[in-house]
């Protein structure tokens, strides 16, 4: 777990809210174990249970969240706090992409990982929510409210924090996110453009080249892919939740 300024750790804290409010675990629930040695241990967030196929609640929507970069080629794991099958793959390959047991079963072991991977705001360790949202300090005009434009960047992070540890962990370049309506008017975006949501994305070349980004976005969760050969994406590289489209034809997609 990384440590920022106090400040916008309580910048963080006031703008999540309720989101990130701890559950209570007052009995086991189906799909749950409670363990005595799962104390609290991070600043965000603290699942003091293991966590399998048949759980529900809070707790499970928090762990969709992390893994959401972990869906599988052409998917969209659906955050709505039911462990199903879908959220056992992804922990699956998550557990596969750091090199645990790949049981589906999010343990101590995974949850340890997790709480190294993600700050106290709950942001990713390569990620933070200065670079999804360049328009405003509240994340407010956009077409959703401000809680959940901030929620949604939140999960776009954990989805671009897979897709880099999927690429050797070179660093990736965010050149933008959320847009109310009046920055998206500003710079000529689409009336229904994702950025007005808080779930897209642009990314730079970086080391990796558009395309590259591209094609690589397809396995982490991005319904939404536009880049060289789509029309105005020839100088960076869309990603978003949300969509329905991937266009990339100088890329061969």
């Amino acid at each position: 777990m990384r440590s920022r300024t106090t400040a916008a750790i309580v910048s963080a804290a006031a703008g999540v809210g309720l989101l990130f409010a701890a559950p209570t675990f007052a009995s086991a629930a189906p799909g749950t174990a409670t363990s005595s040695s799962m104390a609290p241990a991070d600043a965000c967030y603290s699942w003091s249970g293991t966590l399998k196929e048949g759980a529900s609640g809070e707790a499970v929507r928090q762990l969709q969240i992390r893994v959401a970069g972990y869906p599988g080629s052409g998917n969209e794991l659906a955050i709505d706090g039911e462990f199903g099958p879908a959220t056992k793959a992804a922990v699956e390959r998550f557990q596969k992409a750091y090199g645990l047991s790949a049981d589906g079963v999010a343990g101590p072991a995974t949850f340890d990982k997790i709480y190294a991977l993600q700050d106290d705001d709950c942001s990713p360790a390569n990620f933070e929510y200065g670079e999804l949202n360049n328009c405003n300090s509240d994340w407010s005009g956009g077409k959703v409210d401000a809680a959940t434009a901030k929620s949604n960047a939140l999960v776009t992070m954990w989805k671009l924090q897979a897709m880099r540890h999927a690429m050797g962990d070179a660093p990736i370049v965010v050149n933008g996110g959320f847009r109310s309506v009046s920055c998206n008017d500003s710079v000529g975006g689409a009336p229904n453009s994702r950025h007005l949501y808080g779930d897209a994305a642009d990314l730079g070349a970086g080391s990796q080249g558009f395309c590259a980004l591209a094609l690589q976005a397809r396995e982490h969760g991005f319904s939404e892919i536009l880049g060289p050969g789509y029309p105005g994406h020839d100088d960076h590289t869309h990603l978003a939740g949300g969509g329905s489209l991937w266009s990339a034809p100088d890329c061969g997609m």
